[in-house]
């Protein structure tokens, strides 16, 4: 009973996580192509947590970026943590961890629920039971999440 308990409560669990990070859909969005606004350049961030380790984001939406900058100029606090969904290989960015965020899938928030909670270095240590009931559908919303700086472009 408790293993159905909990396929049932992960399933639930990346149902809302998916409804969450969701874009809009066509019709309540302008005609102009794209839901998602791309950049023209990538833009990368430094972000950290409660165990201060840091991590870098690949992030490639003119709105994410823009979000990201005003974070880190103090210009807002609002939806300071980053959502994101992860992909299970390293990126050439981010040498020291075998995991990267998904960029055309990050974003920011104020509050996420706890089934996507994770520090950096616990989901290194669990990466292969990521998609599972660990952090269901490859979703991350560490709730301690912070940018602290932008990587300049070369």
């Amino acid at each position: 009973m408790r293993h159905v308990f909990t396929k049932a409560a992960s399933v639930a669990a990346a149902g809302v996580l998916a409804f969450t990070v969701a874009q809009p859909s066509q019709a309540s969005t302008p005609l102009q192509g794209s839901v998602r606004a791309a950049a023209s350049d990538p833009a990368y961030f430094v972000m950290t947590d409660i165990t201060r380790e840091e991590f870098v984001i690949k992030l490639t939406s003119s709105k994410e970026i823009a979000h990201a900058r005003a974070l880190i100029s103090g210009e807002t606090d609002d939806e300071p943590h980053v959502l994101t969904r992860i992909i299970p290989r390293p990126a050439s960015y981010n040498p020291r961890w075998s995991f990267q965020a998904d960029p055309e899938q990050t974003s920011f928030f104020d509050q996420g629920i706890e089934v996507c909670d994770s520090s950096i270095p616990y989901v290194e240590d669990h990466l292969d039971e990521v998609g599972g009931p660990f952090l269901p559908g490859r979703i991350w919303c560490n709730w301690t999440s912070r940018l602290v700086r932008e990587i300049p472009s070369s």
